[in-house]
């Protein structure tokens, strides 16, 4: 089946000119490792329905950040990557495309934290429940955050580390004990039927569209990799012995790698020829 490269969905105020930005920054820039010019950044993010003006303000924007550097050329304007845009956006993408890969098989433990924000301290509640969450970790009461993966133990570490909090946590790593049950933990840790219509929407999108060559199929790869990279925020990825049977993040993620080496050379090739 053939669709537009730009749905009606996505036409409007769909996602922020600059998080598109940096998904085309990521997707093509940063392999390609040259400089480019404004009007191709321009051209691109506009096929995604982006205006000229918030296509520009997003580029400035971006660079007062830090991740861009301009090249003059006369009255023309290259962008490139600074050393920090390279580094975020090669953690971006390495997020991305491991969380995509097969799970490792779960040696049955978990990983449990306890952490104490004051109430009076709304912010930083605010700021550990995002932090934690983002990094996969599930609250199934509160103060209490959970993972059946041990290894982001030394990501939470950092976490709690950042936001002053070292010394008003606790973990502990270990076997799920007799009382209770790890479904009725997963149920109430995170809202999994929220995951799964979101990636019922991305299934929706994308597996049945075959764009046309050319800018269609370059403007398809944006919006899908720009769709995904959501996902390792709002799936915990959990072991298979704690997904609901069937879970349709697993066909999600094969039809993401599929479509994106299908789509990836003339994607790729069209970039080339718009950006040179």
């Amino acid at each position: 089946m053939s669709r537009p490269a730009l749905s009606r969905r996505h036409s409007v105020g769909a996602a922020s000119a600059r998080s598109l930005l940096l998904t085309v920054l990521g997707e093509f820039v940063l392999p390609a490792d040259q400089p480019v010019w404004t009007s191709a950044l321009v051209r691109v993010l506009g096929g995604l329905g982006v205006e000229e003006k918030a296509s520009r303000q997003a580029l400035a924007r971006t660079a007062a950040e830090g991740w861009l550097a301009t090249l003059r050329d006369g009255r023309r304007v290259r962008w490139q990557l600074t050393g920090p845009g390279r580094q975020l956006l090669t953690e971006g993408a390495e997020r991305i495309y491991s969380f995509a890969a097969q799970a490792a098989v779960w040696d049955g433990r978990w990983l449990v934290l306890t952490v104490t924000v004051p109430e009076s301290q709304r912010q930083v509640r605010h700021q550990v429940r995002t932090r934690l969450a983002w990094a996969g970790f599930g609250s199934p009461a509160p103060g209490m955050w959970v993972s059946p993966n041990t290894a982001r133990e030394a990501e939470a570490k950092q976490i709690l580390h950042d936001l002053g909090l070292g010394g008003a946590a606790f973990s502990f790593t270990g076997q799920f004990g007799g009382i209770g049950s790890s479904k009725n933990l997963v149920e109430q840790a995170w809202n999994l039927r929220e995951v799964a219509d979101r990636y019922e929407a991305f299934l929706a999108e994308f597996a049945g569209t075959r764009p046309a060559a050319g800018e269609a199929t370059m403007l398809t790869q944006v919006r899908l990799v720009h769709e995904w990279r959501r996902f390792p925020f709002l799936d915990p990825q959990l072991p298979a012995e704690l997904l609901p049977p069937n879970w349709i993040g697993t066909r999600a993620a094969t039809v993401f790698q599929q479509r994106h080496s299908t789509w990836h050379e003339e994607a790729q090739r069209y970039w080339r020829e718009i950006s040179s």
